[in-house]
């Protein structure tokens, strides 16, 4: 298949998705939207897996391309392209949708507690987390349910994952991210974190292993998804 990775910046890559794709031999092309320049058509790719950002989805004024990124997610629900988005991925996949995005009631930045619905428990791509799990998690912002979407996961504070349609995705959590990507934010944001840097990678470094693991899991139900 060929993929479309979607990034806002060197230090928000693909992480663990992007070995996903590759790994199974399928074509990964990668836009960069803040360096500009559009993607071939939506039409043209078999799946897009939108990452995350430092920026909020409604910061318009300070990042013209934002509004440009809902375009193209527009089109890619409006041709059925399957997506996966994460974080800002899927705060403008909602956005996209039609839904209400804006700021949580608190951020939420290292691992929360994030619970399956019943509609989760039976996703094709959800479904294959735990149905309770620790999630990591760096947002400030959040979405509501698009009109024609369902909620697939939440926790105390807010909705954590949402379907619209049947094959797109909305992850507020982080299953991409590595240990290497941690390292970066932290230093890019220690201002962030609820505790010292050092505290925080150590109790990361305790988790990361088994948390790629669900990362490639639920990548490869993506895919698995889109190719059929």
């Amino acid at each position: 298949m060929r993929i479309l990775s979607v990034t806002h910046g060197p230090t928000v890559p693909g992480g663990v998705f992007d070995e996903v794709v590759r790994a199974a031999g399928h074509e990964l092309e990668r836009w960069v939207v803040p360096l500009g320049g559009m993607p071939q058509p939506v039409s043209s790719y078999d799946a897009l897996m939108v990452f995350g950002g430092s920026m909020h989805p409604d910061q318009d004024e300070q990042f013209g391309w934002l509004e440009r990124e809902a375009d193209v997610l527009a089109r890619a629900l409006a041709e059925d392209v399957p997506v996966l988005g994460v974080c800002l991925g899927a705060q403008l996949l909602a956005r996209a949708a039609g839904a209400w995005v804006g700021r949580a009631r608190e951020p939420e930045v290292g691992w929360f507690d994030v619970h399956l619905t019943p509609a989760g428990r039976s996703d094709p791509v959800l479904g294959v987390l735990a149905p309770r799990t620790q999630a990591f998690q760096w947002h400030h912002y959040t979405f509501g349910i698009p009109e024609n979407g369902i909620e697939l996961a939440r926790n105390e504070l807010c909705t954590q994952a949402f379907r619209v349609g049947s094959r797109a995705w909305g992850l507020q959590f982080h299953a991409e991210v590595t240990l290497e990507m941690m390292r970066v934010w932290t230093a890019e944001d220690p201002d962030d974190l609820p505790v010292g840097v050092d505290e925080f990678l150590a109790v990361a470094e305790t988790r990361i292993a088994d948390w790629n693991d669900q990362g490639r899991a639920l990548c490869a139900a993506f895919l698995e998804s889109a190719g059929s």
